[in-house]
């Protein structure tokens, strides 16, 4: 039993590091700036190109070029996006799937909140 609920936490412990975006997908994904307040994003991706599954904070996201992708989260739910340069979104957290289902490239800059600090 003792072995059984390590293993589980051993588990967990890894699936949530994994969500990490730049962990699932080192390729499309570059930090900018990281400090204890936000942490800065550069997403790129090609037509046809999809993540692994990754979670973020709340978010802001802007928009260097047009594109259109879909999202999948975890209920197997799937939103369709379509963005053009210069929008800007937020985001309340969120854990998804996102595939570029568009004929160009994706790149945005994420703006990731982190919890505010103390003091």
């Amino acid at each position: 039993m003792k072995s059984a609920c390590c293993l589980m936490l051993c588990l967990m412990a890894g699936t949530a590091y994994a969500q990490n975006p730049i962990e699932t997908d080192g390729d499309k994904y570059r930090i900018i700036l990281e400090n204890d307040r936000v942490r800065v994003l550069e997403y790129s991706d090609l037509p046809g190109q999809k993540t692994q599954q990754h979670q973020h904070p709340a978010f802001v996201m802007y928009t260097l070029s047009p594109f259109k992708r879909t999202i999948t989260l975890p209920d197997g739910k799937v939103l369709t996006r379509e963005f053009k340069a210069g929008d800007v979104m937020w985001s309340e957290e969120q854990t998804h799937i996102g595939t570029n289902v568009g004929e160009t490239p994706t790149h945005v800059i994420i703006f990731e909140i982190k919890a505010p600090v103390k003091k």
